[in-house]
């Protein structure tokens, strides 16, 4: 995977729970306490700076009330290493 697909997945990914997050009126701290991680963490994933943890895309989609298979499929692009077929 070349360094633009994996930061393309980290933006996509923290759109994602951006979006989610505003759709439910939810500040990034409301958030970040219902996960139970730091605002500054949730600013990162947003950002791309950062990607979530499996565990903690579990409980981003619980809070959230989104599909974890929307969030998994973004993270999987960076967490599997392994080549794929075209």
């Amino acid at each position: 995977m070349s360094f633009q697909e994996e930061v393309n997945s980290m933006n996509s990914i923290g759109q994602i729970i951006k979006n989610s997050r505003e759709k439910l009126n939810m500040t990034q701290e409301e958030l970040a306490q219902r996960v139970r991680i730091g605002t500054h963490t949730i600013e990162k994933y947003e950002s791309g700076e950062q990607m979530p943890s499996t565990q903690t895309i579990l409980k981003l989609s619980t809070v959230l009330d989104i599909p974890a298979s929307e969030l998994l499929q973004h993270n999987q692009v960076h967490t599997d290493s392994s080549p794929t077929n075209p």
